[in-house]
């Protein structure tokens, strides 16, 4: 499988071409995905990251962002938020050639955990697929293949939820 590096853009610099390379990346996870799926899922991640940054009221960095948030003066924002909206927002669509996954990557030394969107062909993992990030650069899209998104190692959200929950001595 090949898929089409790209990096981030968006916002007010975010240009078609940023948008096809990454409905040509979400083309590339097999032929069995359908072209305009691929192009309805980028044109929907670019735009719906700008919709919620407007909607979140971000002006500031993602960690800015997230103490706003965490002190009251922002009520959505979080990456959790992030994810969880885009998520709804895709699924919205009913894609047929696609899967969607709430991924996680688990707390570092610095105890910050991460959450994302993910889309991959349909019946892949996570791990085949293309990480949907606006909440990196508040709310301007990252996008990458996840294997080469080295900056976080993102799993599947409920395995994490799982270790973290025996790791505390709660539920699992």
């Amino acid at each position: 499988m090949t898929l089409v590096l790209a990096g981030c853009s968006a916002g007010p610099s975010e240009t078609q071409g940023d948008v096809d390379d990454l409905a040509q990346s979400i083309q590339a996870l097999g032929p069995e995905v359908d072209p305009n799926e691929a192009r309805r899922a980028a044109e929907i991640a670019y735009s719906y990251s700008q919709q919620l940054k407007r909607e979140y009221r971000v002006t500031d960095s993602a960690i800015v962002h997230n103490a706003k948030v965490i002190n009251g003066f922002r009520e959505r924002g979080l990456c959790n938020h992030w994810a969880e909206d885009m998520l709804k927002r895709l699924r919205q669509e009913e894609f047929r050639t696609l899967s969607l996954h709430w991924v996680t990557s688990p707390p570092t030394t610095f105890r910050i955990i991460h959450h994302s969107a993910l889309i991959s062909k349909a019946g892949d993992s996570m791990y085949q697929g293309i990480i949907l990030d606006p909440w990196r650069y508040g709310g301007d899209l990252f996008w990458a293949p996840v294997v080469d998104d080295t900056r976080y190692n993102w799993r599947p959200r409920m395995e994490v939820r799982e270790e973290l929950l025996r790791a505390s001595g709660g539920v699992g």
